[in-house]
């Protein structure tokens, strides 16, 4: 069963700007609560698309130049990458359905 990476801005732009297929990506910070919510969804999706699209966690306080670069304001914002480029994004704490909807759009 696949789980989530952690990515950090060292190794964002190899292990996610640098990677073929899809990759999504859960921006977020251990005193969110939203970000708490939606998490144990985030890991389920990273298992039942183990093989068809990698998923990654970047801490926002610990990496903020990736956050910055993706404008990214608020969390939980999960941004998704197909060949190194970002082409989605979802905003704030949303059902399984919503991610999992915006994952079958894009493998």
């Amino acid at each position: 069963m696949g789980q989530a990476v952690a990515v950090s801005d060292a190794d964002f732009s190899t292990r996610v700007e640098g990677q073929q297929g899809v990759t999504m990506v859960d921006f977020w910070a251990a005193w969110c609560g939203p970000c708490r919510m939606i998490a144990p969804i985030v890991e389920e999706l990273a298992g039942e698309y183990a093989g068809r699209a990698q998923v990654a966690k970047l801490d926002v306080d610990a990496n903020p130049k990736s956050a910055a670069k993706f404008g990214v304001r608020s969390i939980p914002t999960i941004l998704f990458f197909k060949d190194g480029k970002l082409v989605d994004q979802v905003v704030g704490a949303v059902p399984k359905s919503a991610l999992e909807a915006k994952l079958q759009q894009h493998v």
